[in-house]
């Protein structure tokens, strides 16, 4: 009886010939196109921020379809490395922050550690006498005198954060001659005053327009609000609402299992 004949193998050579023809063989457009715009941005050629070339002015450049490149700026998109504004164009997107729940934290070391152009600026300042408004954030009798401070933090040149602050003078009497032109407030207190409790509140909320015109968002976007209190001895010191646009933001606790028994 007659055995069928072994089917043929490739030699190694001739396995190692196909592999070099087909690493050699050259990228298709769309992979052409998203390999050039993922390097710019992962080299840093483009920073967070910065506006990729619109889909005509790539269209033209590669000497493909519209489509070709629609393709190619969609997986960037699901790859979480650019963001598409509507009317406005392609933009590499900035990084997500992470922020631990249980720790006071300096806004500009949070911009510095993603590697950005750290900004600030006050929006107003005023000393008054405490409202009912304001007892709800801080717990102050009527007659207390409190100095309010309104800024705005900035990442590579784009708005970060809104901070909305009260300060008890009665606790930190030094804050009252400091203007708060060049420093935050929150990085001054954290040099000035040793805080022994703080409490955090962290709310989902849809940007006032206060709140929209400060971040440059729609008014209704989701935004994330982290309000915290802190006390000395017993005495507030400060009560502050941080409030940021919900996509570049998140937060994360750190804990272990409690004892038992």
């Amino acid at each position: 009886m007659n055995e069928d004949p072994p089917i043929p193998t490739d030699r190694p050579s001739e396995q190692k010939a196909r592999s070099e023809r087909l690493r050699d063989q050259p990228l298709s457009l769309h992979q052409k196109i998203l390999s050039e715009v993922e390097g710019h941005i992962l080299s840093g050629d483009w920073p967070p921020g910065h506006r990729i070339p619109f889909e005509h002015e790539l269209t033209e450049q590669y000497g493909c379809s519209r489509m070709t490149v629609n393709k190619a700026l969609s997986e960037l998109v699901k790859r979480g490395l650019i963001e598409r504004r509507r009317k406005s164009g392609s933009y590499v997107t900035f990084p997500q922050v992470q922020s631990a729940v249980m720790e006071i934290h300096d806004v500009k070391l949070e911009v510095e550690s993603l590697g950005l152009d750290y900004a600030y600026r006050r929006e107003g300042r005023a000393i008054r006498k405490t409202s009912a408004e304001d007892r709800e954030r801080i717990d102050l009798p009527a007659s207390s005198k409190l100095l309010e401070i309104t800024c705005r933090h900035f990442a590579g040149g784009r708005p970060f954060c809104l901070e909305q602050r009260l300060i008890n003078l009665s606790a930190v009497p030094e804050a009252e001659a400091e203007p708060f032109d060049t420093v935050a407030p929150g990085s001054w207190l954290l040099g000035q005053v040793p805080w022994s409790t703080a409490e955090h509140r962290i709310r989902a909320v849809a940007a006032s327009r206060l709140a929209a015109q400060a971040l440059d968002v729609a008014v209704g976007s989701p935004c994330l609000v982290i309000e915290r209190r802190t006390w000395s001895g017993g005495a507030p010191v400060t009560s502050v609402r941080l409030t940021y646009p919900g996509d570049r933001h998140e937060l994360v606790a750190e804990f272990q299992p409690s004892a038992v028994g």
